[in-house]
């Protein structure tokens, strides 16, 4: 473990460190494999893998398959000693389409297939290679298509509200009042929190919620305010981003008496994007979690220089996804590339930071606290080197 780790602190010409760190996490603890989903392999071969993009979807399909696939061959380029035979292939972003892609890239050979994006298109192509033993890691946050075969690599509403609501408890702000939209998603971002809340031992103040629109917002937040003074709460958790109801709430709750000050202000989304709303008046002092921002600084600057444009916003998944099966195809394992071996306890180091996947297809990921400050971003809580340290 530790001749891994003195590795990685060497100089950096590229960004090897995030796949060398990648592969001393996977040996730190012992890999139980064998058992589960997941054809074997011969290490000593190329790997077959296939990634699945939305090449041909409308509305910047295309682009963001780029960024995916750069961002692939990218970790490729940073993996000590394991060979990795890419394809690349068209979803669509539809199920229909997607489902026949991940069929014929198992024809084709591939071992365990990265992608899709799109939570329906990642579900259908599961289920169309389920029965033929391979894995898939999609870029969906969707939590509802994890299982079985199917691992979810997106950053999940879950690990968001369980970083903040644990963070909040130890700062003496566990007592929360949790306001969200009237949408599906906001709804599921809700139930988030309140499993945080009761995981992390905290105290649910209450729950408000407003019809997703600016009348909707404007008429329901001093209904809303009275609450969460009546409530004694010293937290407030919202749902909402800062391209829907988020700035509203944010500047016209403390105009109806709701304090950031006595409470603390809390988005379950990134309250960095766009950089715009750093300048927010009603955002100062509130609190968001997003991943390790060194190492996803460095992925930045490399990919940057590589490719001459910034990456999509998702594009580290496609090297988290690389570095994953790196670490484990190291090991020299036949069956590496098995659901045990995926789900393997020490986790692994991408570009993001520390993330591990679950058995139940769900993942977990290390990330830092900040806090907007004098319209800038400023971590109060680093971000957690290992599973089972501050954070988790």
């Amino acid at each position: 473990m530790f001749a891994f780790l003195t590795a990685a602190r060497k100089p950096i010409v590229r960004l090897a460190a995030a796949a060398f760190a990648a592969l001393s996490l996977a040996a730190c603890d012992p890999i139980a494999l064998g058992g589960g989903g997941g054809g074997r392999i011969n290490p000593s071969a190329p790997v077959q893998v296939a990634l699945l993009v939305p090449a041909s979807s409308p509305d910047g399909g295309a682009l963001l398959s780029r960024s995916l696939e750069n961002a692939a061959r990218l970790a490729i380029t940073d993996l000590d000693g394991v060979q990795i035979d890419l394809k690349v292939y068209d979803s669509g972003g539809q199920p229909a389409q997607a489902a026949e892609a991940a069929t014929r890239a198992v024809a084709d050979g591939a071992q365990i297939i990265l992608g899709p994006v799109f939570a329906q298109a990642a579900n259908a192509a599961g289920v169309a290679v389920a029965d033929r033993g391979v894995n898939l890691l999609a870029f969906s946050n969707n939590t509802s298509i994890a299982g079985g075969n199917v691992f979810v690599l997106g950053n999940t509403f879950e690990n968001t509200a369980n970083r903040l609501v644990s963070y909040a408890a130890r700062q003496g702000r566990g007592n929360i009042y949790v306001v969200h939209g009237q949408s599906t998603a906001e709804e599921l971002g809700r139930d988030a929190i309140l499993g945080a809340i009761q995981a992390n031992r905290a105290q649910l103040a209450g729950v408000s919620s407003f019809e997703l629109s600016q009348q909707g917002v404007t008429r329901a937040v001093p209904g809303i305010a009275s609450a969460i003074q009546a409530s004694g709460a010293n937290a407030l958790f919202m749902t909402s981003d800062t391209a829907g109801a988020l700035p509203f709430l944010a500047d016209l709750l403390p105009a109806n008496g709701v304090s950031p000050s006595a409470t603390q202000f809390i988005g379950l989304s990134r309250l960095d994007i766009p950089s715009s709303a750093l300048s927010l008046q009603g955002l100062q002092g509130s609190w968001f979690a997003l991943p390790d921002p060194g190492l996803t600084s460095r992925f930045e600057s490399r990919y940057t220089a590589a490719y001459g444009s910034n990456p999509h916003a998702i594009a580290g998944l496609a090297y988290d996804g690389i570095a994953a099966i790196g670490a484990l195809v190291k090991t020299g394992r036949r069956d590496a590339l098995s659901t045990s071996a995926l789900t393997q306890g020490s986790g692994f180091i991408g570009v993001n930071g520390i993330f591990r996947l679950r058995p139940d297809g769900t993942n977990q990921r290390g990330m830092a606290v900040a806090q907007i400050r004098n319209n800038q971003v400023v971590v109060i809580d680093p971000a957690p080197k290992s599973f089972g340290g501050p954070g988790f």
